[in-house]
């Protein structure tokens, strides 16, 4: 039975992959080290964005639609600080991935451990913000009465864990930049899994409420950082898993030209995605405005589209990890290629998984709520944020391109402008016309949309490689002036 399963799946996957190619969407050779690489990650990424929708959707069964309000502001700082992290995984993985291209681990392997010192210097303040302010940051968006407590209260838990998100972050891109996205995945998915049960027995048995969600969340976290910790110093599991770049306390810890390398590259990422999570407190306090259970429902969107973020997680590290290793090679035409092929695929995929999210917005909406008002404006923003997400995953393969080259800051001003320029107006808009909540679906789509026509554009342009070339392993710390 489980032969025939098997080769059925085979010849399913087959008949896919002919037809994307004959389509002219990607080459099928090219499909298969692309699939190779994401689809762990895709399966990171829904394990990784679980965890907060999991708590969502059991505070929401178990306390009620203010609890839910509460996680969303919580969850709002959360991100911001995750998205430091994202955006220094994200030079790691452009540096490694082109050092390692280049036959150069040793090199690639101090990158790491720059990227590690740099995590440290920036997560310790934070998480001690946090925790000492969380009442009075949860209250400046909006937050008050049950909302404040919950959203104060799961903060203050689960702060403490961005130590070890910001080293899991590092880990996983090292692995990602080497082309080992399994072991991330492995350990991640268990992470998931463990959360889920920490979650449920904390909420529903011991009746911990917010507390239990914000503790099974930390503690899961944790548990993937100790897991990962044993690999990157070089160690397997079982055979299997060892990272070939991997960080012990020998050799050199600090090299002045590669930190300048790293920040360089990882200054654009980091301010874009803190001002994609900073964007996020407006608009919460824009939705306080019309209640609660606006709140809810804006942050019941957003996870939604984070789940669908997923597949953009493994087409982005895909192209960053074969577009980096082109270039590291000298292949740039080769990269181009793997670059286009990445974006196809992803549009491709979006197109039908939005689609499905779309038809199935009511059921998703009664997942996490249960009040019918509040389950029709639910699904109004679940199928905005459906709508969004087909730019957002398009986006993340080109950016995940320019990324791969170290071009990090024209994907830094091109998310500017989505978010500043249209996003947040059109959301103001709304709150001053008769537009009203109408301006928060407008929103959901336009910080995703602006950004990836201008990408796009970038990516056709070329102006990529140029920037590739101060990066590649013969290149030392010599700049070259690229526009």
């Amino acid at each position: 039975m489980l032969s025939r399963l098997r080769n059925g799946a085979v010849r399913v996957g087959e008949a896919v992959a002919g037809a994307l190619d004959r389509a002219g969407v990607i080459d099928r050779s090219r499909l298969d080290e692309t699939m190779g690489l994401a689809w762990p990650r895709i399966v990171t990424g829904f394990a990784i964005m679980s965890k907060n929708t999991v708590d969502l959707a059991v505070i929401g069964y178990a306390v009620g639609v203010s609890a839910v309000a509460g996680l969303g502001y919580a969850f709002a700082f959360w991100q911001l600080a995750k998205f430091v992290s994202i955006g220094l995984a994200g030079g790691t993985v452009s540096l490694v991935s082109q050092n390692y291209g280049g036959d150069e681990r040793g090199r690639a392997g101090l990158v790491v451990k720059q990227s590690l010192i740099v995590a440290a210097l920036l997560v310790a303040p934070i998480v001690a913000g946090y925790v000492l302010g969380a009442e009075r940051l949860v209250a400046l968006v909006g937050g008050e009465g049950a909302a404040l407590s919950a959203g104060t209260t799961y903060l203050v838990v689960t702060a403490p864990a961005l130590a070890f998100e910001f080293f899991n972050m590092i880990a996983s891109r090292t692995y990602a930049g080497v082309g080992d996205t399994r072991t991330p995945m492995v350990a991640r998915a268990g992470g998931a899994l463990l959360n889920v049960v920490l979650t449920v027995w904390l909420v529903l048995g011991a009746g911990l409420g917010v507390f239990g969600a914000g503790l099974g969340t930390a503690v899961s976290i944790a548990a993937v950082g100790l897991v990962l910790a044993w690999g990157m110093t070089g160690r397997s599991y079982f055979g299997r898993g060892a990272s070939p770049v991997p960080v012990g306390r020998s050799g050199p810890w600090f090299d002045a030209g590669l930190t300048r390398q790293l920040l360089r590259v990882s200054a654009p990422l980091v301010a874009r995605r803190v001002a994609e999570g900073v964007v996020v407190f407006p608009l919460l306090w824009i939705a306080s405005s019309f209640g609660s259970a606006t709140v809810a429902a804006l942050e019941v969107g957003r996870r939604v589209r984070a789940l669908l973020g997923s597949f953009s997680w493994g087409f982005s590290i895909a192209a960053s990890t074969l577009v980096g290793q082109r270039l590291g090679a000298g292949e740039e035409s080769l990269a181009t290629a793997y670059g286009r092929d990445v974006i196809a695929l992803s549009a491709v995929v979006y197109v039908l998984a939005s689609a499905a999210v779309i038809l199935a917005a009511t059921p998703i909406a009664d997942v996490f709520v249960d009040d019918p008002a509040a389950v029709g404006a639910t699904a109004a923003f679940v199928v905005a944020a459906a709508v969004s997400a087909v730019p957002l995953g398009v986006d993340g393969s080109i950016t995940g391109s320019l990324r791969g080259a170290g071009d990090t800051r024209w994907p830094f001003v091109a998310s500017m402008i989505g978010l500043y320029a249209f996003a947040l107006p059109v959301a103001l808009v709304g709150l001053v016309t008769p537009l009203g909540v109408g301006g928060l679906y407008a929103a959901l789509v336009a910080e995703k949309l602006v950004p990836a026509g201008l990408n796009g554009y970038r990516f056709r342009s070329n102006r990529w490689q140029a920037v590739s070339r101060q990066y590649r392993p013969d290149a030392g710390d010599v700049e070259e002036e690229v526009g």
